[in-house]
């Protein structure tokens, strides 16, 4: 079920959109850059613009998560055009986080890097989604699609669901008392997941109901598995 509002842009429509998409998702960037050149970002830089770096990109992970709900609920299939941009975006926001880390925080001392990544759990699960993200990055375009099969694709970039859930983790660990953001960043995650198990489970049941028909219709009943 759904409300359908009809709007099906134009291929110069959706590339307007396309170009605005982009320009709005510099912006949280652009932002962090104006506060930089102009002593903004408070008493301590470093970790305002490492953190603000991985809000983004836990942001992007889940917008990224609300197309495919939200072109269900709307049957704007051109949606998933932009699906693609929104995920680079949020991996782009998580290598200039894991760079503002390595570089600003740590100062590529890959000693305490590595004692980090091992003694903080935070620091491990956070390792752990960026190693997750990375192929999901690397075959986000057709040619990748199209060499390892529409089947392995999909079950590759199943993985998502588990990145957002390492993201929101890793960022409840990270601030430890005040977890209201992150909460509320759980409880969008939780809902989009629960669509989705949702429709799933709908689709199932539908299936097994289209199939009940055509079993009896050879003269034997089976029982739903």
């Amino acid at each position: 079920m759904g409300w359908h509002v009809v709007f099906n842009p134009t291929q110069r429509q959706l590339s307007a959109l396309k170009t605005a998409l982009f320009i709005a998702c510099l912006i949280p960037l652009a932002r962090l850059g104006w506060g930089l050149w102009y002593d903004q970002l408070g008493a301590n830089p470093i970790e305002f613009i490492t953190r603000s770096l991985g809000t983004w990109t836990l942001k992007f992970l889940l917008i990224t998560l609300t197309v495919s709900p939200l072109r269900k609920l709307t049957g704007w299939h051109w949606l998933l055009r932009l699906r693609r941009m929104l995920g680079l975006f949020a991996f782009f926001h998580v290598v200039l986080h894991l760079t503002a880390y390595l570089w600003l925080d740590q100062f590529f001392d890959w000693q305490a890097i590595l004692k980090d990544i091992l003694k903080r759990p935070f620091i491990t699960i956070g390792m752990s989604a960026f190693v997750l993200l990375v192929p999901l990055a690397a075959t986000s375009n057709q040619a990748m699609i199209r060499r390892i099969g529409g089947k392995r694709w999909q079950q590759l970039h199943r993985s998502i669901y588990v990145i957002a859930i390492f993201g929101v983790v890793h960022y409840w660990w990270l601030v430890k008392k005040d977890v209201t953001l992150p909460a509320l960043y759980a409880v969008l995650l939780v809902v989009l997941l629960g669509v989705r198990a949702l429709w799933r489970e709908q689709e199932r049941r539908r299936q097994l109901a289209v199939g009940a028909p055509m079993t009896q219709g050879r003269g034997k009943i089976t029982a739903p598995q």
